[in-house]
Parts: C-alpha cells; structure tokens; sequence
C-alpha cells in the first residue's frame, strides 16, 4: 500500500520533468526516470508534455508521480524508510516551489516555503537556507 502527498497548481503551472531535474540536479540531490507511463524508460530521456504518471528513482528508491490538469500526486511505500520519506518530501518540495504550488498537508495547505521548513529532507537540504 502506497502513501501520498499532493500539491495543487494554478491553471498552466505543472512544472516540466526538465526543469524539476534541473533543479534538483542543481541542489545536489540527483534524480533519474525509471518509467513513463507504465513503459520502462532511459534514465536520460524525456517524457511527452503530456506524460501521465512518471517512476521516479532517487538515491533512497522510487517514487511515483501522477498527474492530474492542476494537480501532482506524489506516491511512495507505505512502510519507506526514512531516507525514502526525506526523498518523497525532496521531491513533493521541489515541484512546488518550481510551479508555486500549494502542498496538502496535515496541517492543512501549505507553501513550498513552509513546507521546506517543516518536512524531514535529506542533509543536502537542510545546509541551504
């Protein structure tokens, strides 16, 4: 069983697979595709504008995104261990701040902004301000 975290757009907002591996490649935390729409993929290659659901391979292991028209859904291992859940967290951070989305937490809706400085990340995170 899978757990998950979503972040809401503004209309045209989703940030593109380039740019959040650009940006991540850039905070020191790298990422690679593992699928693309249930198709196994290069790790290097490009998915369709209109990709649906990505697998994402981290340092810790995989996380799956889904999206939606205004909507990212974010979906890890119900029993991830903690350097997964950072990896989830890195991830559902960095799509957010990239398309200034909105995170649906337990606290309730929250910024990327807020959401950094409350989720559990990995060290390479946490040394930025």
């Amino acid at each position: 069983m899978g757990i998950e975290q979503s972040i809401s757009f503004a209309s045209n907002s989703l940030p593109s697979w380039v740019a959040l591996k650009g940006f991540l490649d850039q905070h020191g935390f790298p990422v690679q595709l593992r699928m693309i729409d249930g198709e196994l993929a290069f790790p290097d290659e490009v998915p369709a504008d209109t990709w649906r659901e990505l697998r994402v391979g981290t340092p810790a292991g995989m996380v799956t995104m889904r999206r939606d028209s205004d909507r990212l859904v974010l979906v890890t291992w119900g029993n991830a261990d903690p350097s997964l859940l950072q990896a989830w967290n890195v991830l559902v951070w960095a799509a957010a701040e990239l398309g200034d989305g909105r995170i649906g937490s337990p606290n309730g809706v929250v910024t990327a902004a807020d959401f950094r400085r409350a989720a559990d990340l990995p060290a390479v995170l946490r040394r930025e301000t």
